[in-house]
């Protein structure tokens, strides 16, 4: 499925993502069916586009400061709205942690299970913590540079 600019999406869907623009347009289109609480894993190489779709969500929260890879903080927190109502954007990257333990020592299991929206790079790293239901976003390099965005969420 090709993403198109006013195109509502079924989930699961797979998307082919030609470029920044096209990974910012389907993490904005996602942050619209996103609702307090809601968790945003996702899954990719580096440099696939993960932290290029967390600003399309961003975005799509309103949020208009520069949102960047919190590799080295690994939590940083930007306040958006949902509806007019406000809401934390949690932008959690995982990669440098040596797995759920350290997530817990860091209190992630607070900000991931509260009133909040928490997007998760590279968030194979903590295995079964992730809750069923959370939006899976896997993010894949193709050979002609292109991306392949596959959304589905696992019950």
């Amino acid at each position: 499925m090709t993403l198109t600019e006013n195109s509502p999406f079924n989930i699961p869907a797979l998307f082919t993502s030609s470029g920044e623009n096209d990974t910012l347009s389907l993490g904005k289109k996602l942050s619209h069916r996103l609702k307090k609480g809601d968790i945003v894993a996702l899954k990719g190489k580096l440099g696939a586009g993960k932290t290029c779709f967390t600003k399309g969500i961003a975005m799509g929260l309103g949020i208009e400061e520069t949102i960047t890879s919190p590799s080295y903080t690994i939590i940083s927190e930007y306040e958006g709205r949902i509806s007019g109502d406000p809401v934390t954007l949690y932008h959690i990257d995982v990669y440098r942690l040596d797995g759920v333990d350290d997530f817990y020592d860091i209190g992630g299991e607070e900000i991931l299970f509260g009133k909040g929206i928490s997007i998760i790079e590279w968030s194979e790293r903590l295995g079964e913590l992730i809750p069923p239901g959370a939006f899976r976003v896997d993010i894949e390099i193709m050979k002609d540079n292109t991306r392949a965005i596959r959304i589905y969420r696992e019950n």
